[in-house]
C-alpha cells in the first residue's frame, strides 16, 4: 500500500486539503526536517489497526495453547524468521513465548517498542550462533584464572 507523503510545511499550509486526503486514504506521510516523521491517519483506520493486531495477538497466544497449535508455529517460524534455524529447539519455543507475550503487550498496553526489540534481540542471537567464530568466543572457557562468582543482574 503506497502512502501519500507531504512536507510539514505542506500541512501547515494547506491542512484542509491534506485533512481531507487523509479521510479517502486513511493516512499519510508527513515529513519534517526538524525531527521525526509523522503520519496523520483517521480514527478510523487506527482503531482497525488496533483490532487487526488485537485478533492477531488472540490468535497467535491460542495457537500456542495446544500441541498441534505450537507444532503449526514452530513448522511457520523459519518462513517468517529464516533466521530461527540458527536457535536451539529451547531458543525457539522462549522466542515464540517473548514474541506472544510483546504481541499481547502492544495490544493491551499499547507498547510497540518491546515487541520491535524481542525481534531484533533474538535475530541478534541468530546472527552469532549462525558464524562459528564468535559462538566459539563466547561460548567458551575464559582465559586465565577463576574470575569468580557471577552476580544475577
Amino acid at each position: 500500500m503506497s502512502t501519500l507523503t507531504v512536507s510539514f510545511s505542506d500541512l501547515s499550509k494547506n491542512s484542509k486539503r491534506v485533512a481531507e486526503t487523509v479521510e479517502h486514504t486513511q493516512r499519510v506521510h508527513i515529513t519534517r526536517r526538524d525531527g521525526e516523521d509523522l503520519y496523520l491517519t483517521t480514527e478510523r483506520h487506527d482503531r482497525q489497526r488496533e483490532e487487526t493486531a488485537d485478533v492477531t495477538a488472540r490468535l497467535f497466544a491460542a495457537l500456542i495453547g495446544n500441541d498441534q497449535g505450537v507444532q503449526a508455529v514452530l513448522v511457520a517460524l523459519p518462513t517468517v524468521f529464516p533466521w530461527t534455524r540458527h536457535l536451539s529447539a529451547d531458543e525457539v519455543r522462549q522466542f515464540v513465548v517473548d514474541l506472544v507475550d510483546t504481541t499481547r503487550d502492544a495490544v493491551e498496553l499499547d507498547v510497540h517498542a518491546n515487541l520491535h526489540r524481542v525481534i531484533a534481540e533474538w535475530r541478534a542471537t541468530a546472527r552469532i550462533l549462525a558464524d562459528p567464530e564468535p559462538t566459539a568466543q563466547l561460548t567458551g572457557p575464559l582465559p586465565g584464572d577463576d574470575h569468580g562468582e557471577v552476580l544475577a543482574p
